[in-house]
């Protein structure tokens, strides 16, 4: 057995930035992807809050990065098998190899907005949500979105914090992602009125508090502390929204030309199969469960399984980032000491 292989399940930018790491530190890092494509998410993304970071672009320096790793896309784990010294996995190309250890970079899921039928997204004409926004931006293709549209609402914690969806968990990035959007929507029609409806709004990182800031002093953009409570169309198409305003302690009634709604993230689909695979733990709220979440969150339940990223809750980039440049030291670590 290659005493410093690692087999990676995930190549969004956990997986990526693990990889890079771990070849820096003179292991053989192998990347499972089940798409066609490296960067998870962010690949679909446009700009990065809050420093509007073209996503594109750190996705390709990631991939440049990644030279002499070996990747596989449009595959996944088949089977894996416990070793004394580590593991034996199939892949489901029909590839075999052997690891001394596993990282687990499997991302989450977007929410599906359709669920909160409250909202019209899949039945009115000009809904959509976050990521089909995103899409927008980068392909300018989605018949839904109005050529000059004069009033754009977004809606955050779309399926997050939400008992009846069963996802009472923040989602953490839906109000930064709803400012830098509506900042994006300004941007390309300054004469639109951008309207944010919000239940609270957690901006905990560096820089957040002045991009909301930078949201209403520059661009305009309107903030609305209180639910959605009522979506429809009229007989010209529009949105029609009813919420409280519970700060002015009043009624609001909007008719818009789009709405967007902020769907959360969610455990991945396959997230329990996967934790059977590996004999790892699932916590409660269905995402992977780390040894501790304070001290130890990239380590496993198990010998030689390790966590990066969202696989274990809900997480921004950076956070991103930075846990699979600890994962990567934790499996050198691990490596060296039962080699």
């Amino acid at each position: 057995m290659d005493s410093k292989r690692v087999l990676i399940i995930g190549g969004g930018v956990a997986g990526m930035e693990a990889a890079r790491q771990l070849m820096l530190l003179g292991c053989e890092p192998v990347i499972v992807e089940k798409t066609n494509r490296l960067g998870g998410h962010v690949a679909g993304w446009h700009k990065l809050f809050p420093d509007m970071l073209s996503a594109s672009e750190l996705v390709d320096s990631m991939s440049r990065s990644l030279d002499g790793v070996t990747i596989y896309l449009k595959t996944t784990v088949a089977s894996m098998n416990r070793l004394k010294d580590g593991f034996s996995v199939v892949l489901s190309n029909g590839t075999g190899l052997q690891c001394r250890a596993v990282l687990i970079a499997s991302g989450f899921s977007l929410f599906d907005a359709a669920r909160k039928e409250e909202y019209g997204y899949g039945v009115y004409d000009h809904v959509i949500s976050n990521s089909d926004l995103e899409h927008w931006f980068n392909t300018g293709q989605d018949d839904r979105i109005p050529d000059n549209p004069s009033n754009v609402a977004f809606v955050h914690c779309v399926g997050s914090r939400d008992l009846k969806a069963g996802n009472p968990q923040c989602s953490k990035v839906c109000c930064m992602t709803a400012i830098k959007q509506a900042i994006e929507m300004k941007e390309k029609f300054p004469d639109a009125e951008i309207w944010c409806f919000y239940m609270d709004l957690r901006l905990f990182g560096k820089k957040y508090e002045n991009f909301y800031i930078n949201a209403q002093r520059d661009f305009g953009v309107h903030f609305v502390r209180g639910r959605v409570s009522e979506v429809g169309e009229d007989i010209d198409g529009k949105v029609i929204l009813k919420a409280e305003d519970t700060l002015a302690g009043k009624q609001v009634k909007l008719k818009a030309d789009l709405l967007v709604l902020m769907s959360g993230m969610l455990c991945n689909a396959d997230t329990s199969s996967l934790a059977s695979m590996v004999r790892a733990d699932v916590d409660s709220d269905g995402f992977m469960r780390s040894r501790d979440n304070i001290f130890r969150i990239n380590e496993s339940n198990r010998p030689g399984v390790f966590f990066a990223g969202a696989c274990t809750g809900t997480k921004t980039v950076p956070e991103t980032v930075a846990e699979a440049r600890a994962a990567a030291l934790d499996i050198f670590n691990y490596l060296n000491a039962n080699g």
